[in-house]
C-alpha cells in the first residue's frame, strides 16, 4: 500500500517534512510513504495554461496522487490558513473536476507550527479543500505545536503522545485505504 505524502512547507529543513519522515516510520510492513518533492515546480494555478498544454509538473503530481493508495499531507499554518504552495497544489490535482486524481482518494491532514496551535486552522482549512475536490477525507487532525521543540536531533518525534496519535492518524488512514468506499444509492 502506498501513501503519497504532500508537505505545505519548501524550507529545508521544515517540521512538516520531518512530520512525514515520522509518519512513514509508524507504517506497519507492507506500506510505504513517497514524499512527494516537485511542488515548487507547480506554476501558479491558471486554466489558459491548461487550455493549450498540461504542464508536466502538473502531469506528475496527478500521476503520483493516481499511482497512490492514499494520500497524506503535512501543513504548517500560514497567517491562520493553508499555504499557498499547498492550495497551488491541490488546485491543480483539483482538475479536471469531477474526475480528478484525488476523487474517492483516502487522504488525512496533520500539521506542525511553532506557535500554541499546531496548524489547526490549516489543517481544517486543507480538509475543507479535500472534501471539495472529492477526497475521502479523516475527520482528525494531529496539531504538533511548538515544533521547534518537537523533533529529536535523528527526526524523530519526542513527545510519545504525539507519535502515537501520528500513528493513530496513519493506521486510520490505511483502514479506510483498504475499506471499500461508500457509493451513493
Amino acid at each position: 500500500m502506498l501513501v503519497l505524502g504532500l508537505c505545505g512547507s519548501l524550507r529545508s529543513d521544515s517540521y512538516n517534512h520531518k512530520l512525514l519522515e515520522a509518519a512513514r516510520a509508524a507504517l506497519p510492513d507492507g506500506a510505504s510513504l513517497e514524499i512527494y518533492e516537485g511542488l515548487a515546480a507547480l506554476p501558479a494555478y491558471n486554466d489558459d495554461i491548461e487550455a493549450h498544454e498540461t504542464p508536466q509538473a502538473v502531469s506528475a503530481l496527478r500521476a503520483a496522487i493516481a499511482e497512490a493508495d492514499a494520500v497524506l499531507v503535512a501543513t504548517p499554518e500560514y497567517n491562520s490558513s493553508i499555504p499557498g504552495l499547498l492550495k497551488n497544489a491541490l488546485d491543480w490535482a483539483s482538475r479536471p473536476f469531477p474526475n480528478n486524481a484525488l476523487r474517492g482518494k483516502p487522504a488525512a491532514v496533520v500539521g506542525a507550527s511553532t506557535g500554541l496551535f499546531g496548524a489547526v486552522w490549516a489543517q481544517a482549512e486543507t480538509r475543507k479543500v479535500l472534501e471539495a475536490i472529492g477526497a475521502r477525507v479523516l475527520d482528525e487532525e494531529l496539531p504538533v505545536t511548538s515544533a521547534h521543540q518537537a523533533f529529536a536531533d535523528d527526526g524523530g518525534l519526542i513527545e510519545p503522545g504525539i507519535r502515537s496519535g501520528l500513528a493513530n492518524v496513519v493506521h486510520q488512514l490505511l483502514h479506510v485505504t483498504s475499506a471499500p468506499a461508500c457509493q451513493p444509492a
